[in-house]
């Protein structure tokens, strides 16, 4: 780790730069080694967002000025479902302990602006002319309740729940620079503002769905447990004919056929195994992609190895860029990621009451 060279903050709008790993304490050190693990994958090296799944940037001064510690402690141990954020608290099957989520924030707070008041909800909007406005103008980038797109998915239920009102109305107001959120104030009067919001609020419940239930809770973390059930898939047999693209991904209409074919088969699933829990495709074991201790039962012996996420190539990528340093001949990305999977009704084991997921975004590489 980096001690003496200084950290330039990733956001010109700010106009600082960051401490010195050295001068910035042992909290915010120990944060950014574990942000590095968990998190950079999606949200880029210095937290500016995008760089996998449409991830949004945790460095825009006017997120982190209005992002209270228990919103971002919430964030960070409830992910957001139906997102490739995952639930990273380790009482719902994550990694990380509460001294590690606090030491993320501290690493995220570092160099950036002090919180700032917000005023209280609710606001008085009308949610007929706030659908209106957030159609014409939001939904392309944010999506709808069905269908995630470019930006955050603002009809997640979980963020709705600990997003208060003032946060959601500064957002849209002030935006999110440098990114492409720009802010509203001026283009739409504050009552506007206030009809989006109390539309965007409205987003947290689907007619005729019911209330998501609480996630599975999972056991500590400890040693690795054995696995239960089959490593491999119809161990009997022959070996699918899959035809890579770029010599790395395959189709998941291709792993539906083998599934069907009785090919055999490993899927693993690499994303934490708190989403494991929730959803994943049938007969997919967990291998996490910041635990290659996972990967050491898996047979190197030709069987083919497909790797998902919901990425949908990142963190799969990662898990089978690390068999391939291991030997291992026949792996892959699955291309589209569980989600996609999810849409076309492909056989999935979901946690009981699971809402069913938005459609994925296109997928961009």
């Amino acid at each position: 780790m980096r001690t003496t060279v200084v950290l330039v903050f990733a956001l010109a709008a700010t106009g600082c730069a960051r401490k010195s790993v050295k001068a910035q304490g042992p909290v915010v050190a120990e944060g950014r080694k574990t942000y590095a693990k968990f998190c950079v994958t999606c949200h880029g090296p210095e937290g500016s967002g995008y760089a996998a799944d449409n991830s949004p940037s945790l460095r825009s001064p006017t997120f982190l000025s209005s992002a209270t510690d228990a919103f971002l402690r919430a964030g960070i141990t409830r992910g957001r479902p139906g997102t490739a954020m995952a639930a990273f608290g380790r009482a719902l099957g994550g990694p990380l302990d509460a001294a590690a989520v606090n030491a993320i924030i501290a690493y995220l707070r570092d160099g950036g602006p002090p919180l700032r008041p917000l005023p209280p909800g609710p606001v008085n909007g009308d949610l007929k002319k706030g659908r209106v406005i957030y159609q014409a103008n939001c939904a392309r980038c944010h999506g709808t309740q069905t269908q995630r797109s470019s930006a955050i998915h603002l009809a997640n239920p979980i963020l709705l729940e600990t997003a208060s009102f003032g946060f959601l109305r500064w957002a849209v107001e002030m935006g999110r620079p440098p990114t492409s959120m720009v802010p509203w104030k001026g283009a739409l009067t504050a009552a506007q503002i206030d009809d989006v919001v109390a539309y965007v609020r409205s987003m947290a419940v689907t007619p005729g769905i019911p209330a998501r239930p609480p996630p599975p809770v999972a056991p500590a973390l400890g040693p690795l447990p054995p696995r239960k059930g089959p490593i491999v898939l119809n161990p009997k047999g022959r070996a699918p004919d899959f035809v890579l693209k770029e010599n790395l991904y395959v189709s998941i209409d291709q792993v539906k056929k083998a599934l069907d074919d009785k090919r055999r088969i490993v899927i693993t699933d690499a994303r934490a195994p708190s989403d494991w829990l929730n959803l994943h495709i049938v007969g997919a074991i967990s291998t996490p992609f910041y635990d290659p201790r996972t990967l050491d039962d898996l047979p190197n012996d030709g069987t083919w190895i497909v790797a998902y996420c919901a990425c949908p190539h990142h963190v799969s990528g990662q898990v089978v860029d690390e068999l391939r340093k291991r030997g291992y001949k026949h792996t892959a990305v699955v291309d589209e990621g569980i989600f996609a999977w999810q849409q076309k009704g492909y056989p999935v084991v979901a946690a009981p009451g699971l809402l069913p997921s938005p459609a994925p975004p296109p997928v961009h590489r």
